[in-house]
């Protein structure tokens, strides 16, 4: 088979895999580690190669500040501050029909301007906004 067979038999495999309910970062791990022992024909080159890009993707600048994105936002829960920047989105928003919804995005979009990172905002405001949610139904 040519690489390019490989890659496209691959694909249902990850399919199949994540129909199986397998957690999706390992079969995409399992699909690639087997496609490519099954291109480079062994082991050693397909074991080489994880060692290093373990190595490299884990010391990258970028997936380090990603902890310091998630305490801020943290902080900010303890705070005080992300629970009054939905109080006040809903006071602009909450009149309206679906305004709850309006006023957990507007307050996603506040405390995403204000901390920098999606992932912390997601995370902060995920904590604060989905009990109104629940309440207002």
């Amino acid at each position: 088979m040519t690489a390019l067979e490989i890659g496209i038999a691959s694909f249902p495999v990850l399919m199949i895999l994540i129909f199986l309910r397998v957690p999706i970062g390992l079969s995409m791990f399992l699909v690639g580690l087997g496609g490519l022992i099954m291109v480079t024909d062994g082991t050693q080159v397909a074991f080489g190669r994880l060692k290093s890009e373990t190595y490299s993707t884990f010391s990258s600048y970028s997936l380090t500040i990603v902890p310091m994105f998630l305490l801020m936002g943290h902080f900010a829960t303890l705070g005080g501050m992300s629970s009054a920047l939905f109080k006040a989105a809903e006071g602009f928003l909450g009149h309206r029909k679906g305004g709850v919804a309006m006023a957990a995005i507007g307050a996603c979009a506040g405390f995403g301007a204000i901390c920098g990172s999606s992932l912390a905002t997601a995370a902060t405001m995920g904590r604060v906004a989905l009990p109104e949610l629940k309440q207002y139904g």
